[in-house]
């Protein structure tokens, strides 16, 4: 049985205001995340569909709070609990903050594109 863990994980990148560990497997990308300073990632979608992220997350909150808001409500998930999350959403997160996501690798792949030019666009401007 493939497994990862935040230490093992092949993948890391860190963006200051956050870290994500991150490794694929078996179509599914699992990222653990901590977040140091408090972020709103919808300008980072700024492309997307409507904006939002159209990738479902399921995940846990070891530690802060998550928040993420769909067009008519918004979903605060906190530490201790495990969350599932529909497409078409916006995330934000509270320093502090510390979370693993499971997502279709496919999907995600196209949110962090969309991510990485809006991050390069705003560094070059």
């Amino acid at each position: 049985m493939p497994k990862v863990s935040k230490e093992s994980a092949a993948q890391v990148d860190d963006f200051g205001i956050a870290e994500d560990r991150h490794e694929d497997i078996d179509g599914y990308t699992v990222n653990f995340v901590s977040i140091r300073e408090e972020m709103d990632l919808a300008p980072m979608l700024k492309g997307l569909p409507d904006d939002q992220c159209h990738c479902p997350h399921w995940g846990y909150v070891f530690k802060g709070r998550l928040t993420w808001q769909f067009g008519d409500h918004e979903e605060v998930y906190e530490a201790g609990d495990a969350f599932y999350t529909p497409p078409g959403h916006t995330p934000k997160a509270d320093a502090g903050s510390e979370f693993v996501l499971f997502s279709p690798a496919d999907e995600l792949r196209a949110t962090d594109e969309a991510i990485a030019r809006n991050m390069e666009a705003m560094q070059n401007a």
